[in-house]
């Protein structure tokens, strides 16, 4: 009974550290914001809207060449945007990333512990197997 009750205690305190963390509302929305901004329906929806953008730009500007006035500036909103979504995408997918570190990081100490009392119980058990090998 006794070395029952200590394997209940071991695996008592071995609790996923991950399960146990509770997430801000920053970290779900940069872990979602990652996860989608790294799908296929992301990398096609900003490909057809940058399309659309490109011909509606293109248009305006051959309307504005047969009048003989130029616009000279049809793509620098486009570029603005770009710039912009660049410059706030990346730091957040940066603490997504930092957040999976740390998850990561969390499990390997996780496994780390388990592997050492794994490695307790079957110095025991061969201990008991070398007292039942000299008994007989």
């Amino acid at each position: 009974m006794t070395r029952e009750r200590e394997r209940e205690k071991i695996t008592e305190k071995l609790e996923h550290p991950v399960s146990k963390t509770p997430r801000t509302f920053g970290q779900k929305a940069s872990d979602f914001l990652t996860k989608w901004a790294g799908s296929w329906y992301y990398i096609i929806g900003f490909l057809i809207i940058m399309l659309i953008w490109m011909l509606t730009n293109g248009y305006f500007l051959l309307q504005y060449l047969n009048k003989g006035v130029i616009d000279e500036y049809p793509f620098i909103l486009l570029n603005l945007v770009l710039s912009c979504l660049a410059a706030i995408q990346a730091p957040i997918i940066l603490m997504s990333q930092n957040r999976q570190s740390h998850i990561d990081r969390m499990r390997a100490e996780y496994d780390y512990a388990v592997n050492r009392k794994a490695e307790k119980e079957i110095e025991e058990i061969k201990k008991q197997l070398e007292k039942i090998e000299r008994k007989l």
